[in-house]
């Protein structure tokens, strides 16, 4: 845990804070002592963690509304999975908004004070005191990297208005949700995997050790790999889609089309920088290393009219429907080229993410192993992040712990309810 500052014993009760990859929530707890999600867009409690800036008024959106206005065509800059940033050196580097510049570490600030001003149009006053969660590791095996990333966010909670921020890793945040529902003792296994970070712990739960200021003893494990659903994303984009703009393309020369635009285009975080004039010519040059300039054509038009959020984004929107029907999904081209598309089925999505998924499965049954524990030793396997709803992910599942109950969370609220439910242990010591 780390803190910041000391307010006054009057200060407002602490929230929680769930910063995520792809989507972001916050909770505070009621009267009764239970979590409640704070409705941050009308009445959605979750926020997409994406800043717009509007470059026709200079105006700045966030969430929806950000992601909207640029597929509505708005000219501007749209920023998505801020929090891949943390522990890089792109972190504070500056970027062009608008007429000026601005660091990555500033925009993630400013919608870190975005969520602080709409949790205070909520609950009547401006908290102070956070409890956020962060994943087991920011970077794998990288420990400076990961030291690096949690002050950086701590110290953007405090340019956002925080006066005091505590950590806590976000699987634990999910498990302290869980037992509120928790009959009796029990040995469970929380699966965290939202777009960035896949989670795990071992952990016990119970009405019994509710009560206890004091859980370290009952966190048997942890584990966890940085690879999630933005991942699963851009290996999708580039077996499904960037072949049809010319990935992995055979030229006149018998070589391959260089492969870094293609990588950068798939990748949520990097797409930004594919529109530079400098990027935008060294692809344009590349015309002679296609034998089929249609190929070319569709990715200068991905370029020239800044379509790479938007077509990612219809990657992720055949990816879920496809994930939660078992059928086929089609991923919508046609603005880059009328009538262009790509199909995605549940075993084809399956084969695609074969490796990405059996590196997040081996790394849960790691994080058992480190318990002590065999997996018919488990009560439950409890499920909370929206990349842990993946058809294909739950097969693999199932058969590395088969006869394991496997419960469904709050897929998009969990870790925000827990880390809310951590607070109230902050609250509670002296």
């Amino acid at each position: 845990m780390a803190g910041r500052g000391r307010p006054g014993a009057g200060a407002p009760a602490p929230v929680g804070i769930d910063f995520g990859t792809s989507n972001s929530a916050v909770s505070s707890l009621g009267p009764d002592g239970l979590a409640r999600l704070v409705p941050l867009e009308g009445g959605a409690t979750g926020m997409p963690t994406a800043v717009f800036f509007n470059a026709e008024d200079g105006s700045t959106h966030f969430g929806r509304e950000a992601v909207g206005l640029y597929l509505a065509g708005v000219e501007g800059r749209l920023m998505r999975s801020l929090k891949s940033l943390l522990g890089s050196s792109l972190l504070e580097e500056e970027t062009a908004v608008g007429s000026g510049t601005l660091s990555f570490r500033a925009i993630i600030a400013r919608y870190l004070s975005e969520l602080r001003a709409r949790t205070a149009a909520h609950l009547g006053h401006a908290p102070v005191r956070a409890v956020i969660g962060r994943p087991v590791h920011f970077a794998d095996d990288a420990p400076d990297r990961d030291r690096r990333a949690q002050a950086a966010l701590g110290e953007c909670a405090a340019s956002a208005g925080f006066e005091e921020v505590r950590f806590e890793l976000e699987p634990i945040a999910a498990a302290l949700d869980y037992e509120q529902r928790v009959a009796q003792e029990a040995l469970v296994l929380v699966v965290d995997i939202g777009g960035g970070t896949s989670d795990f712990t071992v952990v016990r739960l119970g009405p019994q050790r509710m009560a206890r200021d004091d859980r370290s003893s009952d966190i048997l494990a942890t584990a966890g790999i940085h690879i999630a659903g933005t991942d699963y994303d851009q290996r999708l984009n580039l077996r499904r889609v960037m072949p049809l703009f010319g990935f992995q393309h055979v030229g006149p020369t018998g070589r391959e089309v260089p492969s870094p635009p293609f990588i950068d285009l798939a990748s949520w975080h990097l797409i930004h920088w594919m529109y530079a004039p400098k990027m935008v010519r060294e692809v344009r040059a590349l015309r002679s290393d296609f034998a089929d300039s249609r190929l070319h054509d569709r990715l200068m038009a991905v370029l020239e009219q800044r379509l790479g959020h938007l077509v990612l984004s219809e990657v992720e929107k055949a990816k879920i429907a496809s994930s939660i029907d078992g059928g086929r999904a089609m991923i919508d081209l046609s603005t880059v080229e009328r009538g262009l598309e790509a199909g995605l089925d549940a075993q084809g999505m399956a084969q695609d993410l074969q490796a990405l998924l059996a590196q997040v499965v081996d790394c849960a049954a790691e994080c058992v192993r480190r318990a002590g524990l065999q997996p018919d030793q488990l009560d439950a396997i409890y499920l909370t992040g929206g990349s842990s709803a993946l058809r294909p992910f739950l097969a693999l599942l199932g058969q590395r712990f088969p006869g394991t109950a496997i419960v469904e969370g709050d897929l998009f609220g969990g870790v925000a309810s827990g880390l809310a439910y951590s607070a109230r242990r902050w609250t509670a010591s002296p």
